[in-house]
């Protein structure tokens, strides 16, 4: 069931529709046994009340459907539990954007669309608005116990998601200084780049963004007569040398291609700086593999970095193209990121155990994305509707409510056709596709992992996943970030 649901989403041929399903599945008595097995697993299941060591979470930006990111999980005799759902919103907006839903998520608190580690009270584009209302996240709880940490991503690593990891910012947008007015420098605000030094001491950090971290005009090793991949720090710092000088004494690597990466050795590597592009990491499908390798074996080589600290680690993995695909209305591309983010996934957890390791799959947030009848089954995910519309013209079985597919040519829907670069049809014509407003999925399995069940505020994933840390008999000993869970005990 695992790889049909993976070929439907990737559109790999098919066989004749005769073959899509089992005859079996013709009769009364296969579904019912079906739902006994499953039944008998759910009966025989046992809480697990362990100490979560490790923490893996995974978040695939703009996915709605979070359980398709745990299909590799399902293939467990051990079940997920029943799904949490997080209401997904900004303090400011009804419909969120990845800084405000990260902030609540890594940091506990609902936030302001744009802002990134701050409270509410922080204010879109406001620096003034940021001192004493920066919050931190469970990153930095997690360093504060002396564990070891790590963010890998397919944007850049001063995007959103991974900022709100370590940075306070009144805009997602300060990647650098060159991209802050003047005003918010001199009253102090300090760009996200800079912020990822400074902030917390990240063990492992993985991603895009080498032109945010060099002087502006610094030729990219990699594009170095591309004028959009040079350097854009106005201030002259070279981040990258900086975050080497201040490793002393520590087994500290740097690079950006796939060769020095996969020469980098997990059981030497104290910490790792990998930079693979020089804005966002190229879509999966696009993707030169001889330089830039997946997602799957960046997880890998930050898990095997990270596990060897004996208290533990936190790890943020991010399929951020999910959601830039999405944008530009090209499923395919976002599909293919989804996989592949499930394919980390299924790396995780064959490196892990659920004895000490809670790993949790979540969006955060959704699209204006719409699934139509009506296919059959068997049908590419990427192909069309055998039904026609009122105009007589076919429709794809995805589409968007708003994006850059609206297209009318002499008062008619263009033709469909299937491909990668193809750009689904929308309602309402936008620049970018917009995100939906529905609440995601959360699914965990390890220690703990039934802490997360309902529907729940988004803010509660970091509380509950840092309780898992220590546990109701460890929680007395615990650093300072886990004392607000003790009065649940007392």
């Amino acid at each position: 069931l695992v790889k049909v649901r993976l070929r439907l989403l990737v559109g790999v041929a098919w066989p004749p529709l005769a073959n899509v399903y089992d005859p079996e599945e013709e009769k009364p008595e296969f579904w019912r046994q079906q739902a006994r097995a499953v039944l008998r697993l759910a009966l025989d299941r046992k809480l697990n009340t362990n100490v979560a060591k490790n923490i893996v979470l995974f978040v695939g930006d703009g996915e709605s459907d979070g359980a398709v990111s745990v299909t590799q999980a399902e293939r467990s005799p051990h079940p997920l539990g029943a799904p949490m759902l997080p209401s997904v919103y900004a303090v400011d907006f009804q419909i969120p954007d990845s800084a405000a839903t990260a902030t609540a998520y890594l940091c506990g608190v609902k936030a302001n669309l744009n802002t990134v580690g701050l409270s509410a009270a922080g204010r879109n584009g406001a620096c003034r608005s940021q001192k004493g209302n920066e919050v931190t996240s469970i990153l930095k709880w997690a360093k504060d116990a002396g564990k070891s940490v790590g963010i890998v991503t397919t944007t850049r690593v001063q995007h959103a998601t991974p900022a709100a990891a370590y940075a306070h910012s009144a805009s997602r947008k300060w990647y650098c200084d060159t991209d802050m007015p003047a005003a918010a420098k001199a009253q102090g605000c300090r760009d996200i780049a800079a912020q990822l030094l400074s902030n917390t001491d990240i063990d492992v950090i993985i991603g895009g963004g080498r032109k945010y971290m060099t002087p502006k005009g610094t030729r990219d090793p990699e594009y170095p007569l591309d004028p959009s991949a040079r350097g854009r720090r106005s201030d002259g710092r070279n981040l990258i040398s900086e975050w080497q000088h201040t490793k002393g004494g520590k087994v500290a690597r740097y690079v950006w291609n796939r060769t020095d990466f996969d020469a980098v050795d997990p059981a030497t590597t104290d910490y790792l700086l990998a930079l693979f592009e020089p804005g966002d990491l190229r879509y999966e499908l696009e993707r030169d593999l001889s330089m830039d390798p997946p997602l799957s074996d960046t997880t890998e080589k930050a898990i095997r970095i990270l596990q060897k600290n004996p208290k533990g680690f936190f790890l943020l993995v991010e399929g951020g193209r999910i959601d830039q695909g999405h944008h530009a209305s090209r499923a395919s591309m976002a599909l293919h990121e989804t996989v592949e983010l499930d394919n980390a996934v299924g790396r995780a957890l064959e490196l892990t155990g659920d004895g000490d390791t809670l790993t949790m799959v979540t969006a955060d947030h959704s699209h204006s994305f719409t699934f139509n009848g009506f296919p059959f089954r068997g049908n590419s995910i990427l192909g069309k509707s055998p039904l026609f519309g009122k105009d007589m013209m076919p429709y794809t079985t995805l589409m968007y409510g708003n994006g850059p597919g609206h297209k009318i040519v002499n008062n008619k829907r263009p033709d469909i056709r299937e491909s990668k670069d193809y750009i689904q049809q929308a309602a309402v014509p936008t620049e970018s596709e917009t995100h939906g407003g529905e609440d995601v999925a959360v699914l965990a399995r390890g220690p703990m992992a039934h802490l997360f069940h309902g529907v729940q505020e988004q803010s509660y994933i970091p509380h509950a996943l840092a309780f898992a840390d220590c546990g109701p008999t460890h929680c007395a000993t615990a650093p300072p970030y886990l004392h607000l869970h003790l009065h649940l005990f007392i």
